[in-house]
């Protein structure tokens, strides 16, 4: 770190750092850490913001190794002053939201547990199971992450198949409804048969069952099977019975033994050891367990008290204020449990209770659920200690130094040089990093339809990579950015291995990479300069986990050639027609959804899109019909 940079912290400028302090009121609120670039280190909230702010700075305060180094890195503190502490902490729950700043980052998404989306951004919301939880639209709403992922698609089969529901994404004919619709399993959406507003009435009655509320879905569909009943309509009266039989199937072996069993409660407990935190929360709704989420966290990132407060702010701050229940059962003491218990009730607009058991139903209860988180730390553990061994393996083969923390893997892929991609993905810690992951399009003019050339296309892309390494002659200053791999693993053999060793010679690099090729065949390794593959067997944990990084490469690099070459096939009929512009192509698609429609489509019927007039609808239907 620069001079520079190092007088603008406050942690080495102490009399300005007092100053700062003092300028901080005693009032509930929110604060900002930010670091030399302005950019918001992390943001928190507290009843007294001073004596919180001053505890991160106390040489007696233990923090933990991430807020440490947040500490270190700050040069400036802001604060918003609020009326209450409940306010407080919602207005940090948006501002989190809308910064996402990276010392925030508490629970980790590895995509091991599913949601429930639901599009309501949409005129007909679709619903469906995603592991990621990236909302496009505000309107959009996810449930969960649902632990039981085969309860979970049963429940979703069920719906499906008693609710009337959009069941495509896209629709399979382009003037009638299909098989579905005459199967009474989807309402005609594709053609508009039912509006967006009866739509969302039957979407909104399935939420109900993934916001614990079935029993009360229940009581409403009984309701509308009675008055069907009272106006002769017993087909209808049929398929609200048939709805509501469906329901009493989910869950009816879930009862929960308590004393109250109207209340509705959430149970939260979590188990850790030295790296690992897992939570488990039990929705229990009616005395019935309607739904059991889990979630992940560093468990050096606070106390468990802390850790269990931050997975509670974070979850209700997610959900509908009806979704939040009356009672919430905590493992620990919460350090802010009675500023959590003001916004939680003031979200759902009546009282909303924290309880610690310490014995009878309610300790069980807790006892039962930190059960099932040990179950899931022990499966955490398993895993780590997979991947350890996997590394320490490969580290022995390859004799390096240390552990390879990235690894990056590489692969070609086309059709007789059509399309050709190529793809880098990253496994750190022996686990996939997707928001590494990176695709490449072949730009050398030599790889056409009909010549490929998979040693000049694996050359291309690893120059494309490395090219900012190339003028840096300092060894500490390549290794201290985050991007710089440990090893490279090429898929292919002894060809492709040399290609890439010549370009690293070129850009002397080859020092300073570590560079590996597994062949297909034999699933064997060759290393630079080795005519012989080293002596290893398939089946070793080491190779295993190359075979991990080279199918992954391998999967991402078709699905991306797949993506060009279907986006190259939509296209480039289109690109002929004279006159037809990318814009219009774009209008054309989207009214007929395929080019087969749009060579079936009259004149007339092309004059209905959007800009295109009498004569271009002409030039396109001669285009297709030259006779």
């Amino acid at each position: 770190m620069s001079a520079a940079i190092e007088t603008k912290l406050l942690l080495k400028q102490p009399e300005l750092l007092e100053t700062r302090l003092k300028e901080i009121p005693a009032e509930p609120g929110v604060y900002f850490m930010r670091g030399n670039n302005d950019d918001i280190l992390y943001i928190g909230k507290s009843k007294k913001l001073r004596s919180r702010i001053r505890s991160y700075f106390r040489d007696s305060q233990k923090l933990s190794d991430r807020i440490a180094m947040m500490v270190r890195q700050v040069s400036e503190i802001d604060f918003i002053v609020t009326d209450t502490e409940a306010e407080a902490l919602a207005l940090e729950a948006n501002l989190i939201k809308q910064h996402q700043p990276y010392y925030n980052v508490l629970l980790k998404d590895d995509k091991k547990y599913p949601y429930v989306c639901v599009t309501w951004s949409e005129d007909y919301p679709r619903i469906f199971i995603t592991r990621k939880r990236r909302a496009k639209n505000e309107k959009d709403r996810y449930y969960g992450p649902y632990v039981d992922t085969r309860l979970l698609r049963y429940t979703l089969h069920i719906i499906k198949r008693v609710f009337p529901l959009r069941q495509r994404r896209q629709p399979l004919f382009k003037d009638r409804p299909c098989l579905n619709y005459d199967m009474g399993r989807c309402p005609g959406v594709c053609q508009s048969l039912i509006t967006p507003e009866d739509y969302k009435k039957i979407m909104q009655k399935v939420v109900m069952v993934f916001q614990g509320r079935t029993d009360e879905l229940v009581n409403t569909l009984q309701a509308q099977m009675e008055q069907a009943v009272e106006k002769l309509n017993f087909e209808q009266a049929a398929n609200l019975r048939d709805q509501i039989k469906a329901l009493y199937g989910l869950n009816a072996d879930q009862k929960v033994s308590l004393p109250d069993d109207t209340v509705s409660r959430d149970a939260i407990a979590l188990a850790a050891d030295d790296k690992h935190c897992c939570i488990q929360l039990f929705q229990i709704r009616a005395g019935r367990l309607v739904g059991r989420l889990g979630f992940f966290a560093d468990a050096q990132s606070g106390t468990v008290g802390a850790i269990l407060q931050r997975v509670l702010e974070e979850h209700y701050s997610t959900v509908e204020p009806i979704e939040i229940p009356a009672e919430v059962i905590v493992q620990h003491e919460l350090p802010e449990g009675e500023m959590l218990t003001d916004w939680l009730s003031d979200r759902k607009g009546r009282k909303v209770s924290l309880v610690v058991p310490q014995r009878q139903t309610k300790a069980e209860l807790i006892e039962m659920v930190e059960r099932n988180a040990n179950y899931e730390l022990e499966r955490t553990q398993r895993t780590s200690d997979r991947n350890t061994q996997a590394l320490q393996d490969l580290t022995s083969i390859l004799d390096l130094p240390e552990f390879p923390k990235r690894i990056e893997g590489y692969d070609i892929s086309h059709v007789q040089g059509s399309n050709a991609v190529a793809s880098q993905v990253v496994f750190v810690d022996g686990v996939p990093a997707k928001q590494h992951y990176r695709h490449y399009k072949i730009k050398n003019p030599t790889v056409t339809i009909g010549h490929s050339d998979d040693f000049a296309s694996m050359a291309e892309v690893i120059r494309r990579r490395f090219r900012k390494y190339a003028a840096t002659t300092s060894l500490a200053e390549i290794e201290s950015n985050d991007d710089f791999p440990d090893l490279v693993m090429i898929d292919g053999g002894k060809g492709q291995l040399s290609a890439v060793v010549a370009v690293l010679q070129e850009m002397n690099l080859l020092e300073r990479v570590k560079v590996v090729s597994l062949a297909k065949k034999r699933e064997e390794i060759f290393l630079p300069g080795e005519s012989i593959p080293l002596n290893t067997e398939a089946e070793q944990p080491g190779v295993q986990l190359l075979r991990r990084v080279r199918d992954e490469a391998h999967r991402f690099a078709v699905s991306f050639h797949r993506q060009q070459r279907l986006k190259n096939n939509r296209r480039s009929r289109l690109e002929e027609i004279s006159g037809l512009g990318f814009h219009r192509q774009k209008q054309l698609l989207a009214h007929f959804h395929s080019i087969d429609y749009i060579r079936e489509a009259s004149v007339d019927k092309l004059t209905e899109v959007p800009g295109i007039g009498r004569s271009l609808a002409q030039e396109i239907y001669s285009y297709f019909h030259p006779n």
